[in-house]
């Protein structure tokens, strides 16, 4: 189960300055975003955007192919990303499924915590925002990839960014998730601050995958230093203890907020030798690298679902400035 001090990991709402860059046209964003995505280097939410996030997920890709990290699309970057990607199309068709449509869902979700403890579940709200997650895009990238599309709507054919879909996940009821590790050990897992970003790298300093992260604030740094994964958990509850919180209501009480993607730690917890840390997900992936945290490392619940993949008890976890 996961423990009450966990509740120092929330976002708060410090909005951390973007690099001004010069824009790359929206279709080729897009494009460069899926590949990206497919090479294992984050852009976070696919959102046909270039922000920051985007520009630094370029700039690792760049480094890692001995191109120059100058976070910009050149051409030498977009040949090299169709070459790994195999010139497939960056967007494809897909059929929305009855399990799409079917839910639960929970239309209404409360900012307060103990508010939010009342509830049955912690669900997506809507179809929308399920299918949004599991092609790793923003609700409103689907909408404008398919105008006057009823994506609520079984059968319904939808354009969709050409990534790995994303399936839900099944709660481990508090114990240690089995069989999400798949990939070699030896692998480290290293958060940076100053670029908010988290890679998992191979003993010769490789990265195998790179993503956006949010991390600490003022109030609750990143704790600087190596710290070991003690286990995983994936759709776990979340103890809320308003006690370890700066910002809590003077009103609340502790409480146990139930499973799902919209819960404050998403999808998956990712504990460490560090007291009250761990690296998770979250219910807001369109603010991850924009946001300061309460402290923990959080990423978008498709991204967290891939650390899962290398992280196991023991594995290195370096907190870097």
């Amino acid at each position: 189960m996961i423990r009450a001090v966990l509740a120092v990991c929330l976002t708060s709402t410090v909005v951390v300055a973007q690099e001004t860059r010069t824009a790359p046209p929206e279709n080729m964003v897009l494009a460069a975003q899926v590949m990206l995505d497919a090479a294992g280097f984050s852009p976070g939410e696919i959102d046909g955007k270039a922000g920051a996030n985007f520009g630094r997920a370029v700039a690792a890709y760049q480094q890692s192919r001995s191109l120059g990290a100058s976070g910009k699309v050149d051409d030498a970057t977009i040949d090299r990303l169709r070459q790994d990607f195999r010139a497939q199309p960056p967007t494809i068709s897909y059929t929305i499924t009855d399990a799409d449509i079917a839910g639960p869902f929970q239309p209404e979700i409360p900012k307060d915590l103990v508010e939010q403890s009342k509830l049955p579940s912690l669900d997506y709200r809507n179809a929308l925002e399920a299918i949004a997650e599991k092609f790793h895009a923003s609700p409103a990238l689907l909408e404008s990839l398919n105008p006057g599309q009823a994506i609520t709507q079984a059968g319904t054919q939808i354009t969709v960014p050409n990534v790995m879909p994303t399936e839900p996940l099944p709660p481990t009821q508090g114990k240690p998730a089995a069989g999400t590790t798949t990939k070699p050990t030896g692998a480290r897992i290293v958060v940076t601050k100053k670029t908010s970003a988290l890679t998992v790298e191979d003993a010769d300093g490789r990265v195998l995958f790179f993503a956006p992260v949010t991390t600490g604030s003022e109030h609750d740094p990143l704790p600087i230093g190596n710290w070991k994964v003690t286990g995983v958990q994936q759709m776990p509850p979340f103890h809320y203890n308003p006690e370890l919180f700066w910002d809590a209501s003077p009103a609340h009480s502790k409480a146990t907020i139930p499973p799902g993607p919209n819960n404050p730690v998403g999808v998956a917890w990712i504990d460490l030798s560090k007291p009250h840390y761990g690296i998770h997900g979250t219910p807001e992936p369109s603010l991850i690298g924009h946001v300061q945290s309460h402290g923990c490392v959080r990423m978008t619940n498709w991204d967290v679902r891939r650390v899962m993949e290398w992280a196991r008890p023991g594995t290195l976890v370096v907190f870097q400035p």
